[in-house]
């Protein structure tokens, strides 16, 4: 008898993350395990990956998925006792996601019928265990389905019916579950899923605590999440040398940290005046010599985020790649980290004087302040990017331009004020003024940069944190609180994120090319 291979009998069994590649077999579990119940979307998988990736796992078997559950953070008490699983998830999206909350809420627990007995969801339940004991939560709650209810709810009241189930009279596939697994009943709330019908659209509101959770002091006071900004207006004017322009540029951000600010802003293509000492008259092969000096742009302001601690968004720079132009702002991390944002809607006055190339990548970009992102100028006119970049997590939205004119000035800010009020984001413009006479196509410049609130209680009266005076060589600083503005998206007058009609109209953001 030969050696027997133990490989032919092993079954690889696994509790892991859910990643994008997994979604078509989620999609097909969840038909299986809720065929009478909305199934979700890809963009609401999305959403949960984007958002908060550590706690969406899976079960794995043998290159199957065979169960998964999701969930979010968020501060329970912030919430009405009569709640509903779309207050919960802000309709499945978890957009509401608090990083710094006190407990883990399970919006979704499936298992495969084919696979019941094995254990299943267990091994999900102690996943969201473990993960709420590694980031020191209170507890676990979940609004739990009681889908035996239907055969009992003409005789007993869903009271009576929890309670028979809990004495071990009735057997209910979830709630008995739940409670073996060391859930206890909080209360139960009528109407949590519309399409629940087994349930009869009750839900018992459950929680686990989590004996190992040690208070925090600055969790405990925290009322605010400031962000202090400095937007420099930045005077375009002849230069001789690079090192001149280093001299300027090194001001501005001392003078940011002078501030103790969270970030420094520059202006859009604000490089340019390099090309005032650059012996070149034909506008696109000016373009290119300037291009050359993007090594030394960029050592230089990672060299000044670094050295002076802080974030900069170094207003923008072409930038030559493939033999191909691209106007490119840059996120300089105080950390010294990078990340590059290109433009995506390029003008006309682009095109036709320097044969600009426009980006198809819309970035959102994680700072020790939160999310941010960065849109040139003209993309701020386009609001499909910002509210992709908001349902993203984008707290601010940061916005480097260049104009001529008031006229083109004022579209700028109108939109991004715009933007504000529509997304409840904070948005930053930094412009250029002064002249370079020297310079085709940069002869003057208007500006008035701002930093922009949305429009509530909660924020300055007509939403404008601080603004420079218009074309003079200056700069405005002004603190953001991204606290208020996650209690203003839950609870303000208007709720323009969470009121969205998702079942009319919604973005489908096609992806990085």
């Amino acid at each position: 008898m030969s050696k027997i291979d133990l490989s032919n009998f092993e079954k690889k069994i696994v509790v892991r993350n859910i990643t994008h590649a997994d979604f078509e077999q989620i999609f097909k579990l969840q038909n299986v395990c809720f065929p009478n119940m909305q199934p979700w979307k890809q963009e609401h998988l999305e959403s949960h990956l984007d958002i908060f990736p550590e706690g969406q796992f899976c079960v794995e078997y043998d290159g199957q998925i065979i169960g998964s559950c999701s969930s979010l953070v968020l501060n329970f008490d912030e919430y009405d006792d009569k709640h509903t699983w779309d207050d919960i998830t802000d309709e499945g999206y978890i957009t509401n996601h608090n990083p710094d909350g006190y407990n883990l809420y399970g919006i979704e627990v499936m298992v495969d019928p084919e696979f019941q007995g094995m254990k299943i969801g267990k091994r999900l339940y102690e996943a969201r265990k473990d993960l709420a004991r590694r980031m020191n939560l209170k507890s676990i709650i979940i609004g739990g389905r009681i889908p035996n209810y239907h055969k009992h709810q003409y005789e007993l009241t869903p009271k009576q019916y929890v309670e028979e189930v809990t004495n071990k009279n009735i057997y209910d596939p979830v709630l008995t579950f739940q409670i073996m697994n060391g859930f206890s009943v909080m209360r139960i709330n009528p109407k949590y899923l519309p399409d629940d019908k087994a349930s009869a659209q009750y839900a018992t509101l459950m929680e686990w605590n989590n004996i190992e959770y040690l208070p925090q002091t600055k969790r405990h006071f925290k009322t605010a999440f400031p962000v202090r900004i400095t937007v420099i207006q930045y005077m375009m004017k002849r230069i001789e040398s690079f090192e001149e322009f280093a001299k300027q540029v090194e001001y501005y951000v001392d003078v940011a940290y002078d501030f103790d600010s969270d970030f420094a802003v520059f202006p859009e293509i604000f490089t340019t005046q390099l090309m005032s000492f650059l012996d070149e008259k034909v506008p696109s092969k000016a373009i290119r010599k300037l291009a050359e000096y993007t090594e030394d742009y960029i050592a230089l302001f990672t060299d000044l985020a670094v050295k002076y601690n802080v974030n900069i968004v170094g207003g923008s720079h072409f930038v030559e790649e493939d033999e191909h132009v691209y106007n490119i702002a840059y996120l300089f991390r105080r950390d010294g980290t990078i990340e590059k944002q290109y433009k995506i809607h390029v003008t006309p006055n682009e095109r036709k004087w320097w044969g600009i190339q426009p980006g198809n990548q819309v970035g959102i970009f994680n700072t020790d302040c939160g999310k941010i992102a960065i849109q040139i100028c003209y993309d701020i006119q386009f609001p499909e990017l910002t509210r992709y970049a908001v349902d993203q997590g984008a707290n601010i939205i940061f916005v480097p331009f260049c104009t001529d004119d008031r006229q083109g000035y004022l579209r700028v800010r109108y939109c991004a004020q715009a933007r504000a009020v529509e997304n409840q984001v904070y948005t930053v413009i930094a412009g250029t003024v002064g002249n370079l006479t020297q310079v085709e196509n940069m002869d003057i410049q208007y500006a008035q940069s701002g930093i922009f609130t949305p429009s509530d209680f909660e924020f300055a009266r007509d939403g404008i944190v601080g603004e420079c005076n218009p074309n003079i060589e200056t700069v405005v600083v002004g603190d953001v609180d991204l606290e208020i503005l996650r209690r203003q998206r839950k609870s303000g007058t208007v709720r323009q994120l969470r009121d969205r009609r998702r079942d009319l109209f919604e973005i489908h953001y096609q992806g990085n090319s």
